[in-house]
C-alpha cells in the first residue's frame, strides 16, 4: 500500500513557512530521499514523493491556513529553481508508472491553479535560477512569474529536443492557453533547449517580469504583499488535516465511509461509498468544530486516497464497479446545509475539495460501472459519482430511487467547466437545466425515462445481467477502452484543462511506448549516454 499522507513535520523536500497572509513554499529537495531507490534527485528535480509533498501543502493551505491570502513558490538551492522531472526516475519506471506520475503532477498544479480561483490565494512563483521542464511547469501554474535578470537564470521546455518526449505537466497547454504566447513563438521556445532568459522571456510572455539579482527577493516579496492585500480576509485560524489510512485486509481496503475491494483475478475493483451517519454539522461553525472528522470532508478524502491506490498500486485492475449506500435523506439534507453556507471559508474549501474528488474520478483511466440497486444511495453527489459512470446498471424494484442534489446544478464541475448533467445530455440542454431543479425522488422507472440509467434490469435478470457485463468489459483490450472512455466521457468543447488531460496525456501516453523516447537507442534511454539518440524517422 502507497502511503500517500505526508506531514510539513516530515517533509524531505519542501519547506512550509507562513508569514502572516503571505506563505513562503520553497523547493530544496534531498537528493538522498527518492520516491524509490536507484537515482539520485540532483538539481531539484523531482519524483512522486516530492510532488505528494507538494499536493500536502497545497491542501494544508485551503484547510489549515486560511490566514494566507498569497503564496510565493520559490526555491531553496542557489544553483537551480527546479529541474524539472528527474530524468533517471522516468527511465527506469514502468509504462504505467510514467503515465500516472504524470496524471498525479498534472492534478496538483491545478490544485494550485483552483486554490487561486476558488480559494483566493493568488502564487507567485520566484524563479531564482535555471528552471527546466517540470519545473517551469510548475511556474506556469502560478499566477505571475518573476525571474533573476542574470546570465544563468533562465526558463525552458527541453523535453522535445533532448528527451523526445512532451512536458508532462501541461506546460505545452498553458504556454498557449494560459499565457497566450503565440504559436510560432512557442514553437521557437519548446525546441531550444537552452530556454529563455530575461527581458526577451518578458517579451515573449513566458514570465511576468525580470528583475536583477539585487532587486529580486525585495520585488518579489513587495508583489506578494499586494497580491494579499488585494485578497479577502477568510479566518484566524484553520483545521488540523488527520492522515488517511485504510485498514488493509489482502486487498481490502476498509474507511469509516468508503469500502475498496479489489479482485486481482477478475481484474476488478468495488469500491462501496456510504452515505453520512449520525448528525453532521449545519453551518459554517460546526464545520469548524468538527473539523476533518465531518463526513462531507471525510469520506471524500477517502474516496481520494482509494482512487490513488488503484491508480499506483493494482495497475491491472481495468474495471471499477460502484456501488452507493445509506440514507438518501441525509446526504441530501448536507448538501442542502452546504448550500447554504458556501459563502463560509470552510464550507467553501469542502465543497472544491468533492469537486475535485470528483473530477479524480472522471479522470480514471479505469471503466467505471455503477450499480444501483435495492440498497443503493443515487443521490446528491453519489448520483455525480454514478453519472460519472461509464455505465449505470439500474435494478427495476421499488426501493429503487434517485435524487438530483442542491450541488448538481454547478458546484462540482468536470474539467471541461461541464456539470455531468450537462454533460450528459447535450442535445438536451434544457432537460438537464430541468433535472438540477429541485424535485422529488424519481423511482427507477422515472430515472429510466430521465435517462439517468443506462440498463434498467429486471430482478430475474439482475444477477446474469451484471455478471457478464463486467466479464465482457475485463476480457477487451485495456488500451483500446482507455482511449475510448477518454474520447467519450467530457463531450463539448474543451478549455484549458480538459486539453492537458485530453490532448497531453494521450499523446505522452504514446510517446512514452515509442522507440524514439524509450528504445535501446532512444534519447530518454540515452539521456546522458556518450552516444546520441538514433530515430526511427517516419511520422506516423
Amino acid at each position: 500500500m502507497t502511503d500517500f499522507n505526508r506531514h510539513p513535520s516530515s517533509y524531505h523536500h519542501w519547506q512550509l513557512q507562513i508569514d502572516g497572509d503571505v506563505a513562503h513554499l520553497r523547493m530544496n529537495v534531498d537528493p538522498a530521499f527518492p520516491f524509490k531507490p536507484g537515482y539520485e534527485l540532483k538539481l531539484n528535480s523531482y519524483d512522486l514523493g516530492v510532488d505528494m509533498e507538494l499536493a500536502d501543502a497545497v491542501q494544508r493551505l485551503r484547510f489549515e491556513h486560511p490566514e494566507v491570502k498569497a503564496l510565493v513558490v520559490g526555491s531553496g538551492q542557489e544553483r537551480a529553481f527546479c529541474a524539472g522531472a528527474n530524468i533517471w526516475m522516468l527511465a527506469e519506471s514502468t509504462h504505467p508508472f510514467k503515465v500516472n506520475f504524470c496524471k498525479f503532477t498534472n492534478e496538483t498544479r491545478l490544485s494550485l491553479e483552483d486554490l487561486s480561483k476558488h480559494s483566493g490565494v493568488k502564487s507567485l512563483c520566484a524563479v531564482n535560477a535555471a528552471c527546466a521542464g517540470g519545473g517551469y511547469e510548475l511556474a506556469l501554474a502560478c499566477d505571475e512569474i518573476h525571474l533573476v535578470d542574470d546570465s544563468n537564470s533562465a526558463v525552458s521546455l527541453p523535453e522535445v529536443p533532448l528527451l523526445a518526449v512532451l512536458p508532462g505537466t501541461g506546460g505545452l497547454t498553458r504556454l498557449v492557453d494560459k499565457r497566450k504566447v503565440r504559436r510560432d513563438r512557442a514553437d521557437v521556445f519548446c525546441t531550444m533547449a537552452e530556454g529563455m532568459r530575461g527581458k526577451k522571456a518578458v517579451a515573449w510572455g513566458l514570465v511576468d517580469a525580470a528583475w536583477k539579482k539585487s532587486q529580486f527577493a525585495d520585488k518579489v516579496n513587495a508583489r506578494a504583499k499586494e497580491l494579499a492585500a488585494q485578497a479577502p480576509a477568510k479566518a484566524d485560524k484553520g483545521i488540523v488535516l488527520d492522515p488517511i489510512r485504510a485498514k488493509v485486509d489482502g486487498a481490502t481496503y476498509t474507511y469509516e465511509y468508503v469500502t475498496c475491494v479489489v479482485d486481482a483475478g477478475a481484474r476488478t475493483a468495488t469500491i462501496t461509498i456510504h452515505a453520512p451517519h449520525g448528525p453532521q454539522p449545519k453551518d459554517g461553525p460546526g464545520y469548524e468544530q468538527a473539523g476533518c472528522k465531518a463526513w462531507a470532508l471525510k469520506c471524500w478524502r477517502e474516496l481520494d486516497d482509494a482512487l490513488l491506490q488503484l491508480r499506483f498500486d493494482h495497475e491491472e485492475v481495468g474495471l471499477i464497479v460502484l456501488q452507493t449506500r445509506g440514507d438518501r435523506a441525509a446526504i441530501l439534507q448536507v448538501e442542502k446545509d452546504l448550500l447554504a453556507h458556501r459563502s463560509h471559508w470552510l464550507v467553501n474549501e469542502i465543497l472544491r475539495h468533492m469537486a475535485r474528488v470528483l473530477r479524480r474520478f472522471d479522470l480514471m483511466a479505469r471503466s467505471t460501472y455503477a450499480l444501483v440497486d435495492g440498497d443503493a444511495c443515487m443521490a446528491g453527489a453519489f448520483l455525480e459519482l454514478t453519472l460519472a459512470s461509464d455505465r449505470v446498471y439500474m435494478l427495476d424494484d421499488d426501493k429503487v430511487h434517485a435524487a438530483v442534489g442542491p450541488l448538481s446544478a454547478g458546484l462540482l464541475p468536470m474539467s471541461h467547466g461541464l456539470t455531468r448533467l450537462q454533460n450528459r445530455f447535450l442535445a438536451q440542454p434544457e432537460h438537464a437545466a430541468k433535472l438540477a431543479t429541485d424535485q422529488p425522488a424519481l423511482t427507477a422507472a422515472e430515472a429510466d425515462e430521465q435517462g439517468l440509467c443506462t440498463y434498467l434490469l429486471d430482478p430475474v435478470d439482475w444477477e446474469d445481467d451484471v455478471r457478464i457485463a463486467l466479464e465482457e468489459r475485463v476480457s477487451m483490450s485495456p488500451d483500446a477502452l482507455t482511449g475510448m472512455e477518454a474520447s467519450l466521457r467530457f463531450g463539448g468543447a474543451e478549455n484549458c484543462d480538459s486539453k492537458i488531460f485530453g490532448r497531453l496525456s494521450a499523446w505522452q501516453n504514446w510517446i512514452f511506448t515509442r522507440p524514439n523516447a524509450t528504445g535501446d537507442e532512444g534519447a530518454l534511454t540515452r539521456y546522458g549516454a556518450p552516444e546520441s539518440a538514433k530515430f526511427d524517422w517516419r511520422r506516423t
